[in-house]
């Protein structure tokens, strides 16, 4: 606690010694249960914020547990402005780079309490993971590491003869008041002036302990990325820029057991991270707009005070020919296609006209009611994929409570086709729950796909309501004999079929023709 501040601040050191036997930490976070009668207003975003259920309400006889338990629907709550709607602690989950303040109001007494999270530097999975925040209890979590969204390969596994440490942490607890009379909801609003202010005094003078770093220790890193695509070389406007431990590309993504420290670019490409503890990194980014990942070749090591200029960096995206189709935006989600509206019966009013829509319940059962009979079927040139693609390729429930793998249709024109060379389809997932993605041309019926990735995902982003979980890219090379000139199909093909939330949420599909000289 520091004098003249409202709150205090709580920070973890976790430590395995060398000589300890090997572990795995699957989850840890710091957790406040406030005083149900009380906290009852929860706010997360400047657009998610509501009065709460009690706890009670989601219990025997007030709540009707749905196709898991966290999701319930209210049947005889407390408050009856909530009868009949669905809530569920995954509809508030938020990424690490929007979640920096959460908490509640007390509207009797006006009064608020806010989780301040000032750094994501401890937070795994760099800045697109995402976490818990704040759901019915009242509960307030400040989540380090967790598997949600991303399954078993965040869970850090230490080895027999692995030493390690990390700092989580600290976080600010701030408590706030207001004059009776005045909007509660101004408890917010200071909330937030609050997060700006304790985000800029980051990293904090104060922490004892000589494992957290101060700034004088810590080391910057600047430099300018840029994208080469095809014979053009544009500033990456926006690219996401970091530094995470050293590893193959992309694998900032699953990486839980040390620190990371991400900005993003300004419309030139320019970047700079400052307050970097010392260590071995590798330099991470992407771009939206752009498929794939960049990693850069040389070792970033940084020491107390070092101010290191990386210069002109080049990303090239994979490509071998000029672009065919394509459906979606390469930005790793797929929020752009058709979210459905929920079913009636399974509504949460907060996310009713509201732009994260796809946090209702129950969206994946609507598939089978829109396609009853025949899959999806689209048409380049014709289909729109903010309409006709819908965001999951989802199982079919039959009426038996068993279900069906689904098979999707690509249909295009190639006016001519070289038969003597290949064309590539890229294939960029946004998340994947224990499921297959098999490719076949032409030929629905094919006994063995072009191509598959085998079983893959653990993400269940599908039930917990996120647009996505960990990015996947593949690359299938089409011998230009499959097609032929004039009407073309390629079916994607997602077999496995014992949950209703196997399925996979694609990113951006892309057709390329064979190279130009």
């Amino acid at each position: 606690m520091l004098r003249g501040s409202s709150g205090f601040y709580s920070y973890a050191i976790y430590e395995h010694l060398k000589e300890w036997p090997a572990f795995t930490l699957g989850q840890t976070r710091f957790t406040f249960k406030l005083r149900k009668e009380k906290f009852r207003y929860m706010v997360i975003a400047d657009n998610r914020h509501r009065q709460m259920p009690l706890p009670e309400d989601l219990s025997t006889g007030r709540g009707q547990p749905l196709a898991y338990p966290e999701a319930v629907q209210l049947v005889n709550p407390t408050d009856p402005e909530h009868q009949g709607e669905v809530d569920d602690k995954y509809q508030y989950s938020c990424e690490n780079k929007d979640l920096k303040v959460h908490g509640w109001i007390c509207r009797t007494t006006p009064v608020g309490f806010w989780l301040i999270i000032p750094s994501d530097e401890f937070r795994s999975g760099g800045p697109l993971k995402q976490n818990l925040t704040s759901h019915v209890g009242p509960t307030t979590l400040a989540v380090f590491l967790s598997g949600h969204y991303a399954g078993k390969y965040m869970e850090t596994h230490i080895g027999q003869d692995e030493p390690w440490k990390k700092v989580f942490g600290p976080v600010f607890i701030y408590l706030n008041s207001a004059a009776d009379g005045d909007d509660p909801l101004w408890l917010w609003e200071d909330a937030k002036i609050k997060m700006m202010s304790e985000v800029q005094s980051w990293p904090y003078n104060f922490p004892a302990s000589e494992d957290f770093q101060k700034s004088e220790e810590r080391g910057c890193v600047s430099g300018r990325l840029l994208v080469q695509d095809s014979n053009d070389v544009i500033s990456a406007n926006g690219a996401y820029v970091g530094l995470a431990p050293p590893g193959d590309v992309g694998s900032w993504q699953t990486e839980c057991k040390d620190y990371q420290f991400w900005t993003t670019a300004d419309e030139d490409g320019c970047f700079s991270i400052k307050n970097i503890r010392t260590g071995n990194y590798n330099l991470y980014a992407w771009v939206p707009g752009f498929v794939g990942d960049y990693r850069s070749d040389a070792l970033v090591t940084i020491t107390s005070g070092s101010n290191i200029k990386m210069g002109d960096l080049v990303y090239e995206p994979p490509r071998d020919g000029p672009t065919l189709w394509e459906i979606g935006i390469p930005d790793r989600s797929a929020r752009e296609f058709n979210v459905p509206d929920p079913d009636p019966k399974y509504v949460n009013r907060l996310f009713v006209n509201h732009p994260d829509r796809f946090r209702q319940y129950g969206l994946w059962s609507r598939y089978t009611e829109l396609y009853p009979n025949e899959d999806l079927v689209y048409t380049i040139g014709v289909s729109d994929y903010s309409k006709d693609w819908f965001f999951a390729q989802v199982v079919r429930e039959m009426d038996n409570k068993t279900y069906q793998g689904t098979t999707w249709q690509i249909k295009f024109k190639l006016d001519h086709v070289d038969r003597n060379s290949s064309y590539k389809l890229r294939v960029a997932i946004a998340s994947a729950t224990l499921a297959e993605l098999q490719v076949r041309v032409n030929d629905p019926n094919a006994n063995r796909p072009l191509f598959t990735t085998g079983l893959i995902g653990r993400d269940n982003a599908i039930a917990r309501h996120g647009i996505h979980g960990l990015y996947l890219l593949y690359h299938v090379n089409i011998p230009g004999t499959r097609f032929i000139e004039g009407e073309n199909t390629i079916f994607l093909k997602q077999p496995r079929c014992t949950s209703p939330f196997q399925g996979i949420m694609y990113d951006y599909i892309r057709l390329e023709g064979p190279p130009v000289s």
